[in-house]
């Protein structure tokens, strides 16, 4: 049962990104859940593990790593599409 609460607010992460970002992550919900895990694995790297904790994330460092995750990942997409054409 942990293992899908932390898929459930790992998702919920991801999402929260995408709307701080303002762009959506690709790849829908499973993109969401990948961003959020990458994003709080990244934020907690370097920013450390402070703040509420839900489900074994550091929600305040999590939310921060996967917005930074989902900018690079919108720059890496636009740069994708502008050299396909």
């Amino acid at each position: 049962m942990s293992f899908i609460w932390a898929l459930i607010i790992g998702g919920i992460i991801g999402w929260l990104a995408g709307l701080i970002v303002g762009r959506d992550i690709p790849g829908g919900i499973i993109g969401n859940i990948i961003a959020g895990f990458v994003g709080a694995w990244l934020g907690t790297a370097v920013l450390g593990d402070w703040g509420p904790r839900v489900a074994d994330f550091a929600i305040i460092p999590a939310i921060i790593g996967a917005a930074v995750l989902a900018l690079l990942l919108s720059f890496i997409m636009r740069s994708f599409r502008r050299t396909d054409r």
